[in-house]
């Protein structure tokens, strides 16, 4: 089997869990299925190209993953309840303090007209600037420095 075909075969499998646990944390959440848009963002945005080099064949399970500074990118289910809950349209503006690898600023530049996000630790933040410019992703303003001087 190709490695295209095994990605596309684990993301398939990842949008599955994301739905079942949409389902399964409905009395919790509110949400029992998350908007179409976002769970079409969440296919789009390849998560293999924010996680570790070591961990390509991790990135479509649903869980955490380190990314070093003692930092995870998120568990993808918690990135689609989050980005479902703010209901974003195309001509939002969004603030996100913690950009970390981008994989959350990704999806959220997929649901929003601008994405403008800091990020404390240097190298996170030019490691996910690195990845979000290579994806094109032109809509998304970083920042370095420390979200809680403003």
């Amino acid at each position: 089997m190709s490695r295209k075909t095994a990605q596309t075969r684990a993301l398939d499998r990842l949008i599955t869990d994301i739905n079942d646990n949409a389902a399964e944390t409905a009395r919790m959440t509110g949400r029992a299925a998350f908007k179409p848009s976002v769970m079409e963002a969440m296919r789009s945005v390849p998560r293999e190209e924010f996680v570790e080099p070591a961990d390509p064949d991790r990135a479509y399970v649903n869980r955490p993953l380190g990314i070093g500074f003692g930092q995870t990118i998120s568990q993808p289910f918690i990135v689609a309840l989050m980005s479902d809950i703010f209901d974003l349209e195309p001509h939002d503006k969004v603030l996100e303090i913690g950009t970390g690898c981008g994989y959350q600023t990704a999806v959220l530049a997929a649901l929003a007209g601008q994405v403008y996000s800091m990020e404390v630790v240097p190298d996170l933040s030019q490691r996910a600037g690195a990845t979000l410019a290579k994806l094109n992703h032109t809509i998304v303003h970083l920042k370095e420095g420390n979200g809680r001087d403003g």
